[in-house]
């Protein structure tokens, strides 16, 4: 542990319910450096920083903390009932309250410490921050889930925390927050660990750390250069794996000649033994030391290869090359051109607050944009049917499916195995699981409860529950579906949708990833 270590890991493990283990001996020092972490959708890294923040206890080891740490938890819009506990100072806010109203406890002044004015700070912080005039006794679901995760966002930042754990704080948030949470994570001046897929977020930072199913390794710089380290990192194992291999062949060839040798010298010894004319006890006992000679050797050469294929598959994990993310096209049935979504001076019940036009054929793709709070999730559950129209008129022609921003068409309690089985009836248990393993999604987590997957599995699990129902899906709907999803999962999304031949309307702030659809249109909506 050095000096200005805040946070250590030491011989860390986590096991889930069903027995799998996520990771197991990570040791780590976290000091005032601005970290990043990175990884692969479901290997971890929320769990990690539940952790270190010490909202989870490890399954093994030990967790030390020298300061205090505030934990952003990227699914705290979606258990979060006030606007007091998104911004996590509900308990301050509550002592302050019973403290006004005559309270001499000394929890309640232990819980408010030197902040007496956090009201006034927060709402200070908000008006900044374009949330001016929110209530922050009032309730959460009022807040679109970018204003919600804002929200978070500057509670976080106004903490006394020593350290900020940030898990994915980029969901949901329009360009110009994203630019403002940049400028927040400069400006911090203490300790702070991202974790995060935001390629921007993290360019800036000192240190990356990535973790696999091997363990953590560390990068020092941003994005970039951890991009740059983990290159070189992997061709070194490359390189070390292909002269293993070449060793093992050189090895694997020696070992036969000298067993032929081995054979040669014991046919040699039971000729000469015959034409000797020796007594038969001798001739046996010869040929029993010679048998465990030859045995001797023989174990001898399959221990070294045994010593050597251990060292083949210890390089081979070394190696951590990328896993392929496969999404298959579902078959659409309407006719390229047919009109598959009219909207005709459709109000939502909040947000936007004019009147949307918009006609959708299928075969075409239209992104909905606008800034947090303007209504575009809203629409969606519009068009879907979810909620009805202030006013206006919504015509849908065909099947639609909506993929929100929390995947909540997935019961928590039920696996996702169970969930496509029970409405994908036409796949066999065994197509059902060949497709999502294709999505990343392996044996051991789709028989789990899907409220213990990643954000990036439930995204993808989700998806799988839109795409193979039974009935194809002439539109689809999706509320920024690159939230939560590693780089080879989004990729594989991009190329999915691009191929798709149903209608598509997308919400997203990614432009990269709106880029690679190849949009016919957009559709953009004002706040109020």
């Amino acid at each position: 542990m050095t000096p200005s270590s805040i946070l250590t890991l030491d011989s860390v493990a986590c096991t889930l319910p069903n027995g799998r283990v996520l990771f197991s001996d990570l040791n780590l020092t976290l000091d005032q450096r601005h970290t990043g972490l990175v990884g692969r959708n479901g290997v971890g890294k929320s769990l990690l920083g539940q952790i270190l923040a010490g909202h989870r206890a490890p399954s093994e080891g030990r967790c030390l903390r020298h300061a205090h740490v505030h934990l952003l938890d990227q699914q705290i819009i979606r258990y979060s009932r006030s606007i007091a506990e998104l911004a996590q100072v509900a308990p301050v806010l509550g002592a302050l309250q019973r403290i006004a109203q005559g309270s001499s406890d000394p929890a309640d002044f232990d819980a408010v410490g030197e902040r007496w004015n956090l009201a006034e700070q927060l709402q200070t912080l908000f008006a900044r921050h374009g949330l001016g005039g929110l209530d922050i006794n009032g309730p959460a679901d009022v807040l679109s889930p970018g204003q919600a995760m804002r929200v978070a966002m500057l509670g976080a930042f106004l903490s006394d925390a020593d350290y900020l754990i940030l898990d994915e704080p980029s969901n949901h948030l329009d360009r110009n927050a994203r630019e403002q949470l940049q400028a927040l994570i400069s400006q911090w001046p203490r300790g702070l660990l991202l974790i995060s897929h935001d390629r921007a977020l993290l360019e800036p930072l000192q240190r990356t750390l990535e973790l696999t199913a091997h363990g953590l390794l560390d990068f020092t710089g941003g994005y970039s250069a951890y991009q740059r380290g983990k290159t070189e990192q992997q061709a070194r194992a490359e390189q070390a794996l292909g002269a293993l291999k070449a060793q093992r062949e050189r090895q694997a060839q020696a070992a036969r000649e000298q067993r032929e040798r081995l054979q040669r010298q014991q046919s040699r010894g039971r000729s000469q033994a015959r034409q000797a004319n020796q007594a038969q006890i001798l001739l046996d006992r010869q040929q029993q030391r010679s048998q465990a000679s030859t045995g001797k050797r023989q174990q001898q050469l399959q221990q070294a290869s045994e010593a050597m294929q251990a060292q083949v598959r210890e390089a081979a994990q070394r190696l951590d090359r990328p896993q392929a993310i496969h999404v298959q096209v579902p078959a659409v049935q309407c006719p390229a051109g047919r009109a598959l979504l009219t909207l005709e001076q459709v109000q939502v019940p909040f947000g936007n607050a004019a009147p949307v036009d918009l006609r959708l054929c299928a075969g075409e793709r239209v992104a909905l944009t606008g800034a947090n709070g303007s209504g575009k999730s809203t629409l969606l559950q519009v068009i879907s049917g979810q909620l009805a129209p202030r006013a206006g008129e919504v015509r849908v022609q065909g099947s639609v499916a909506l993929l929100d921003q929390h995947a909540s068409l997935l019961p928590g309690q039920c696996s996702v195995f169970e969930h496509l089985r029970e409405h994908s009836p036409g796949l066999d248990p065994s197509q059902l699981r060949t497709r999502l393993a294709q999505l990343g999604l392996d044996a051991a987590r789709v028989d789990l409860p899907s409220h213990l997957l990643s954000g990036g599995e439930r995204v993808k699990a989700a998806l799988a529950a839109l795409l193979y129902r039974p009935e194809p899906v002439d539109l689809l709907l999706l509320d920024e579906p690159g939230n939560h999803l590693d780089l080879s999962s989004l990729q594989a999304l991009e190329q999915m949708l691009a191929t798709f031949g149903g209608a598509l309307l997308v919400v997203s702030h990614d432009e990269v990833f709106l880029q690679q659809l190849q949009l016919h249109g957009r559709l953009s909506l004002s706040a109020e």
